[in-house]
């Protein structure tokens, strides 16, 4: 957990130190208000309780005052280890060669690589499973840390006045910081597991609801599918309520070990101080209010444990769910910045009805040489493969080679935004002339604040063709020399489409860079482009490489014409 989080040690120590100067501050405010109670009523000279006073009052501050900078200390780790396990999530899934893997069906029949890990499966891991992993900072490390050192400070200190308090007191720390978060996750670990399980369902089922409604309906399943989702939640929320009810006979233990520590200082302090209180070398009134008093500001650090404990349970569920996104793994490994994730599909909503395809072999035909190449073949027959191989993505990712998927996802944000994935510093000058040049001026001038306006909803928001030139778009402005297009122009017009491919076939067309390479898939090649190289992918996975007489091979001198079999799986 610490590794995937990426914890600077530094870091928490400074939330501790904060957190520690903050309960330390309370404690010692309760110590000296109580002696300041006492000693007022025996009514000493004002001059005598001034140092007291303004103590109390420095105290009473910094309180305030260190409570806050932890906060900000404590958020500040939880945030940046946040934001570096999602991103070291995103980058192994992006390596990975997820989209390939399905599950292996046994002779018997049965699912040898588990159940399929469906969209709302993968949401929960990268989402609240991540945002578990964070909370430990926040709400189980520093609080566990402070409540240790506070402890240990309260206790020597009541011994100073009586030991057997202090004794008392220690064994109703155990019994509220220890017991008591132990037996809150012990109780809720297995409810915990429960609700994380039907919370990952229900959030699985209500995505394909909602992605898949239409065919549902005409399926005639989509009144079994809401079923299946209220089922879902219906379930989860009883694990909750179960989970809840446990734990409050756990959190019922601080406030009976407060009670029984005020007790037994009380009844030693009455004890001590006896009839001869007060007079020289018996016990003093200022002893006997901060032997009642103090126990009640110490048990203040130990009150977060039980829910520590829950945290920790849920963390280290997170985690173990974390682990599970690489099947290849054992189950003790962790998702390290190193770890290498094999998962399924985010768009895989029932891959056990496809058979398991092995990884790309290494016989795939290299990318040829040209600054225009054309990849052309019916469904299925492997050229989105092909630019999934030339761009790394089975291996290692090529520097300078960025494969543009045809379903790339449109985020609910603006449409510069939108262009931003593919480069952070992009001007909004800049996208609003790269979409001017994949033809969208007019649709850009209609839009109410230009490339700042939203798209709700993401893709729903424009039309099949708006969000292909989009997508183009966003590959224009990447840095990328290398582009690698999986049909670009789908769902354009014939005419239009047509015209479009010519152009990025064109080295000359300028609508990209002469000195930038770009590889289009795509299944009408118009007659009259100006492809360098074109391969032909055919359903048996047979690839032909003609070249033009403009360009010519790698290392060869004269114009081409290569075979070169896909591998057969």
């Amino acid at each position: 957990m610490w590794a995937l989080l990426e914890l600077s040690r530094w870091r928490v120590a400074v939330a501790i130190g904060w957190g520690v100067l903050a309960l330390g501050s309370g404690l010692g405010l309760a110590a000296l208000a109580a002696w300041l109670i006492a000693r007022a009523w025996q009514m000493p000279p004002v001059l005598d309780l001034s140092i007291a006073v303004v103590a109390v009052r420095a105290l009473g501050i910094s309180r305030g005052l260190c409570r806050y900078l932890e906060r900000l200390a404590t958020h500040d780790v939880a945030l940046r280890a946040m934001t570096t396990a999602r991103t070291t999530v995103y980058r192994t899934l992006a390596r990975s060669d997820f989209w390939l893997r399905r599950p292996e069906v046994s002779p018997s029949g049965g699912d040898r690589s588990g159940k399929p890990l469906r969209r709302g499966d993968l949401l929960v891991r990268i989402g609240s499973d991540i945002d578990d992993l964070g909370a430990v900072v926040v709400r189980a490390f520093v609080p566990v840390a402070v409540a240790l050192a506070l402890s240990l400070a309260a206790v020597a200190l009541l011994a100073t006045i009586s030991p057997a308090a202090a004794a008392i007191l220690a064994g109703a720390l155990v019994l509220s910081g220890i017991v008591a978060p132990w037996l809150s996750a012990k109780a809720a670990s297995e409810a915990e597991r429960a609700v994380r399980a039907d919370r990952a369902e229900f959030t699985a089922q209500a995505l394909t609801v909602l992605d898949h409604a239409a065919e549902l309906r005409v399926a005639g399943r989509l009144d079994a599918a809401l079923a299946a989702a209220g089922q879902a939640s219906r379930r989860a929320v009883a694990a909750e309520d179960r989970a809840a009810a446990r734990s409050a006979w756990s959190a019922a233990a601080t406030p009976l070990s407060i009670g029984a520590a005020v007790l037994g200082a009380l009844l030693i302090g009455i004890t001590l101080y006896g009839p001869d209180g007060g007079s020289p070398g018996a016990m003093t009134p200022m002893a006997l209010v901060v032997l009642v008093l103090l126990p009640l500001s110490a048990f203040e650090a130990v009150g977060p444990l039980p829910t520590a404990a829950q945290t920790l349970t849920t963390a280290r569920a997170a985690l173990h769910r974390l682990d599970g996104l690489d099947p290849d793994s054992p189950p003790s490994a962790s998702v390290g910045p190193s770890a290498r994730q094999t998962t399924r599909p985010p768009h895989a909503e029932d891959a056990a009805n496809v058979a398991r395809t092995p990884p790309i072999d290494a016989h795939v035909p290299e990318r040829p040489c040209g600054r225009r190449i054309a990849v052309v073949g019916p469904s299925g027959a492997g050229k989105t493969t092909l630019l999934m191989k030339w761009a790394g993505l089975f291996d290692t990712p090529r520097p300078g080679v960025t494969f543009f998927a045809e379903d790339a996802h449109l985020f609910g944000t603006s449409v510069l935004e939108n262009l931003r994935v593919a480069r952070g510093d992009l001007t909004a000058e800049e996208s609003e002339e790269a979409l001017r040049t994949v033809g969208l001026g007019n649709w850009l001038d209609g839009l109410p604040q230009g490339v700042h306006t939203d798209l709700v909803g993401g893709a729903a928001a424009v039309s099949g063709g708006q969000r292909r030139r989009i997508l183009l778009a966003r590959a224009l402005v990447s840095p990328a020399r290398v582009l690698l297009l999986d049909e670009p122009t789908e769902h354009l017009e014939a005419e239009a489409g047509a015209k479009l491919l010519r152009d990025l076939l064109d080295a000359d067309s300028g609508l990209v860079e002469p000195d930038r390479i770009v590889v289009v898939v795509t299944h009408q090649l118009p007659e009259d482009h100006r492809a360098d190289a074109v391969l032909r992918v055919s359903a048996s996975g047979q690839v032909t490489t003609d070249f033009a007489g403009h360009g010519t091979p790698c290392g060869s001198a004269d114009s081409a014409h290569r075979e070169n079999p896909l591998p057969s799986y």
